[in-house]
């Protein structure tokens, strides 16, 4: 059996699971040497199935699986331990994240470093209950995410190789970074040079930053995410309406 179909001890975070035949379920993880892999744990929607309370996403936990084919075999679960549950607005940023993993990394693509860095931001998220520094962590993790997926910012340059200047403007464009502006130049979206360098420094103390980097971030993101629009963004949306 090859190196990916019988795998024990395996770190990994449910990211989301959805209901398969009668009893069963396809449980979506995020593993750290085997990244986004789909696995069927068989009987875990009966009532007295041991694994059924384990399947909770931003809990660490350990599987084993074995098996062929795209979707293997779960064969046990274990609880980590060691995070409090997410709650509020924390929660609406987890399963944010969640979303940008389960449409943007590709199956079987390990990550590594974006395992820690999605651990640590869940972490985070749970010792934050007042929200303050949930924002700063929500622009480092997208960051982190197109770095890893081979998308990174260009952030200290612009797109003729000329150093950022602070108090100049510029449109952050795919295919080739932030594009200086005439001051009567207009543009889908301008941001200020002093948000790009705050951005590659994740320095989000000033609000225009903050909230350029935010805008910026959510055009990127709708980019890659190729015309998906996020369920927790339109819940977000529509309770913020109420």
């Amino acid at each position: 059996m090859n190196l990916r179909g019988k795998v024990d001890g395996q770190p990994a975070y449910v990211l989301h699971t959805y209901p398969f035949r009668e009893t069963s379920l396809i449980v979506e993880v995020f593993s750290r040497d085997f990244g986004r892999m789909s696995l069927l744990a068989r009987g875990a929607r009966r009532p007295r199935a041991a694994i059924r309370g384990l399947l909770m996403a931003f809990q660490p936990i350990e599987v084993a699986w074995a098996g062929k084919g795209e979707v293997l075999t779960l064969m046990k679960a274990e609880w980590q331990g060691g995070l409090p549950l997410l709650a509020g607005e924390a929660l609406f940023c987890g399963y944010y994240l969640n979303e940008l993993l389960m449409h943007l990394l590709p199956r079987e693509d390990a990550h590594e470093h974006l395992f820690e860095r999605y651990g640590d931001m869940l972490a985070r998220l749970a010792a934050d209950p007042t929200g303050k520094v949930r924002e700063a962590n929500l622009r480092s993790f997208e960051k982190a995410l197109l770095q890893e997926l081979g998308y990174g910012l260009t952030l200290n340059h612009d797109s003729e190789g000329q150093a950022i200047v602070p108090d100049a403007f510029y449109s952050y464009r795919m295919e080739q970074g932030p594009v200086r502006m005439a001051h009567d130049e207009a543009a889908a979206q301008i941001v200020c040079g002093q948000t790009l360098l705050d951005l590659d420094a994740e320095d989000f103390s000033n609000p225009r930053s903050r909230s350029e980097a935010k805008m910026l971030m959510r055009s990127l993101m709708a980019y890659y995410l190729a015309g998906v629009e996020l369920e927790t963004r339109k819940i977000f949306k529509e309770l913020q309406e109420l």
